[in-house]
């Protein structure tokens, strides 16, 4: 079973970074779209960022400017780092890979806890 270990959550006080990390199979970081999401209590699911295996990037309009998502083709490691976090940031921190011509399209992570608060 394709795993995605996913790393870096906590607890941070609002004005704080993190850095979330996601290690993937090599198969599946080459060949698959790489991205955050993540879901509050009693909220949907909902996109934060995404990057292509060419680099492009797309964020969630709630996290520009302070938010980026890289990735370290050398480490099949995609990252996202968190900066200005606030409040409502808080959530739990799905890593996902994402190709709409594989199968499975899907595969997700277990989630990281991101907790801001005073």
């Amino acid at each position: 079973q394709v795993q995605l270990v996913e790393s870096g959550g906590g607890l941070v006080q609002p004005g704080g970074s993190l850095r979330l990390s996601c290690a993937a199979p090599g198969s599946i970081f080459s060949n698959y779209r790489m991205g955050w999401y993540r879901q509050a209590p009693g909220k949907q699911r909902e996109m934060v960022a995404v990057i292509t295996t060419g680099g492009s990037t797309n964020f969630a309009d709630s996290v520009k400017g302070r938010f980026t998502i890289s990735r370290d083709d050398a480490k099949n490691t995609v990252y996202l780092q968190m900066n200005s976090l606030k409040a409502e940031d808080t959530a739990v921190y799905y890593c996902n890979a994402f190709n709409p011509r594989w199968a499975p399209r899907d595969y997700w992570g277990q989630g990281t806890q991101v907790t801001v608060s005073s």
